[in-house]
């Protein structure tokens, strides 16, 4: 590329470090666009893959499907990749693909601003700090805030309450009473995990409720 073509680069933002961020990003270099920033509110990449640290956490999609097309990867583990693993691949395309000087991290978004004068965006962050930039991309995803259920009587219970995606692993499981709300992918991956440590379980969704006694 020549020094006018690199001119008239447009600035870009991108916001958030999952597979979506840094999908976009990569693409951006090879369409020989390096005017971009990615802003992350955490202190590290990877989106759910950092935030799902739960028992067992894996993707329910298989591994050769799940990475991107252009950076295959052949010697996964098994064929539904374990967590640890697929924040690893994440890192790798960082490192090869040199996105590292583009992110800032503990850059979480709390507003922005399009400008028709000047035809630029600004995004401010919860710090005050403004980025001002022609093109804004959020790839912030669908699962970067816990869901909690609104539950009568949740602000009274005086037992440990934690959500699967901030999964307290400082908190000791053995022996314990333990109530599963929801019946989807985390809980299929974590029950199974936690059944053989605690006390009983309970597993609970709107249509019924099951509870599995230790054997």
């Amino acid at each position: 590329m020549n020094h006018s073509q690199h001119a008239a680069s447009p600035s870009v933002l991108i916001i958030g470090t999952g597979f979506g961020g840094l999908g976009m990003a990569i693409q951006l270099k090879n369409a020989g666009i390096n005017s971009f920033v990615i802003l992350e509110k955490a202190s590290a990449v990877g989106g759910t893959w950092r935030d799902n640290t739960y028992p067992g956490a894996a993707c329910d999609v298989q591994s050769h499907l799940y990475s991107f097309s252009f950076e295959p990867r052949h010697d996964w583990s098994r064929k539904f990749g374990l967590q640890p693993e697929i924040l690893g691949y994440m890192q790798h395309c960082v490192d090869k693909y040199g996105l590292a000087g583009h992110i800032r991290f503990n850059r979480e978004v709390a507003h922005s601003a399009f400008d028709e004068t000047t035809n630029t965006w600004t995004v401010t962050t919860t710090d005050g700090e403004p980025h001002t930039a022609n093109i804004v991309i959020t790839a912030t995803g669908q699962l970067n805030q816990p869901a909690w259920p609104n539950i009568q009587g949740m602000g009274s219970f005086t037992g440990k309450m934690f959500h699967s995606a901030r999964w307290d692993h400082d908190y000791d499981l053995n022996g314990k009473k333990v109530a599963v709300i929801g019946t989807g992918a985390s809980a299929i991956q974590f029950v199974p995990e936690i059944v053989p440590r605690v006390k009983s379980l309970g597993l609970f969704q709107r249509s019924a409720a099951w509870v599995l006694p230790k054997p």
